[in-house]
């Protein structure tokens, strides 16, 4: 790792035996940094950084990565934002200079931004189609009631019709800042070299002006039934409060979420889908932040089905609460989730996003022995103890999407 002297940061991996070159250009703040007015602005700036600089069109920064084979992409997070590439290792200079050019010099053309503001009002609506996504987005928007974390990445089309050159080009200059960015590469590569790429194109860079903290959110127990008659299934989402990323037992939290609904070989998939063959696609995910953080289960089923999935579903919540895990379970609770983990990190562009995770939240690396033998001393008391501190009736939060005419659900029916 080097810092440059505006405080930029910039941290590489060699991986000699590959012969890609992943880089990623991190912003520290994502849509959770945005005011009600401006809900969305982050991702729409993702948008813009494609649509040409002072030297290159939209068309020049496509064709550039894509005439040599290689990936240019961006995605906007709750938390981050990311603008990277990948190429062969021969191609890593022309690479950097387009990404460095399209984060560095936007140019906000007001045409740009009406044609850019049809595109995302379009997304907006493909995504409104895609129930899963919806029932989410509903269920985030009551779990982190009044806080950013609760509203869309997207915006909304209120919002998003609203956006401006002016209200563009400020959020831009408070956020896209060497303080508040981060720059990592994993492959074939020389850190020195790399280093030298990043002084070229930031050194002169002002360092701007760190962000300020952030209100830590609240989370609100709500149950949500949205009826929309053109649907098939019910969709439900049920979760509950958890750790958030930094904390101790975040790898306690991982294994039971593992144990849960994170594979077919887990108690709600098992459950069901195999035994009691209520739904074809059942999980649970984490999804936690720098503060807080939420457990949350998916499923998809019918009308007459869905009293009886929320039941196994709580059912699942009373005996990871009541009794132990035995250490057969255990043990293939932590294989999964450690095969997972060494997999996902065999490619140079999930190896760079690991880089700029572990320093974005935990300003340190850890080695993947390190985080196997954290893993490792997860305890099945670890994973009850988890379970009876948020597995609690009052917390729990319930969003149901579909066709519900007569459905009912009150906190009385959430017993666990």
């Amino acid at each position: 790792m080097t810092t440059l002297a505006n405080g930029l940061r910039v941290i590489t991996e060699a991986m000699p035996h590959v012969r890609s070159v992943s880089v990623g250009i991190w912003i520290g703040s994502g849509s959770r940094r945005e005011s009600a007015e401006q809900n969305g602005l982050s991702h729409f700036i993702e948008h813009m950084l494609f649509k040409g600089t002072g030297k290159r069109s939209a068309e020049d920064i496509a064709r550039s990565v894509d005439s040599i084979g290689g990936n240019l992409d961006a995605f906007t997070a709750k938390e981050l934002v990311c603008y990277n590439t990948k190429v062969l290792d021969e191609h890593l200079s022309l690479a950097f200079d387009v990404l460095a050019d399209l984060v560095l010099h936007p140019m906000f053309r007001e045409e740009d931004i009406e044609k850019e503001k049809g595109v995302i009002l379009e997304e907006l609506k493909m995504e409104a189609d895609s129930p899963d996504y919806l029932v989410h987005e509903i269920f985030s928007s009551n779990f982190w009631k009044d806080h950013p974390l609760g509203k869309p990445i997207l915006g909304t089309r209120e919002t998003v019709k609203k956006y401006d050159r002016a209200m563009v080009q400020s959020f831009y200059s408070s956020i896209y800042a060497p303080v508040n960015m981060l720059i990592t590469a994993a492959g074939n590569l020389a850190h020195d070299r790399m280093v030298a790429l990043v002084r070229q194109h930031f050194e002169e860079v002002a360092p701007g002006e760190p962000l300020g903290a952030d209100p830590v959110p609240g989370t609100h127990a709500r149950i949500a039934l949205r009826n929309k008659k053109a649907l098939e299934q019910v969709h439900m989402c049920l979760g509950v409060p958890s750790y958030p990323l930094p904390h101790e037992e975040r790898f306690a939290c991982y294994v039971m979420n593992t144990l849960l609904g994170g594979g077919m070989s887990s108690r709600l998939f098992q459950n069901i889908r195999e035994r009691q063959g209520l739904a074809y696609a059942v999980f649970s995910e984490l999804n936690p932040y720098r503060d807080t953080g939420c457990l949350s289960i998916y499923a998809g089923t019918s009308i007459e089905s869905a009293p009886k999935v929320v039941q196994s579903i709580l059912k699942e919540f009373r005996q990871l609460k009541e009794q132990a895990v035995n250490d057969e379970e255990l043990r293939r609770a932590k294989d999964h989730l450690k095969g997972s983990l060494m997999l996902s990190l065999e490619s140079t562009g999930s190896r760079m996003s690991n880089l700029a995770r572990q320093e974005m939240y935990f300003s340190r690396f850890f080695t993947l022995d390190e985080l196997v033998e954290s893993i490792e001393l997860v305890t099945a008391a670890d994973v009850q103890r988890i379970a009876q501190t948020f597995f609690d009736p009052k917390q729990i939060a319930l969003t149901v999407l579909g066709n519900l005419e007569n459905f009912k659900i009150g906190r009385e029916d959430l017993a666990c």
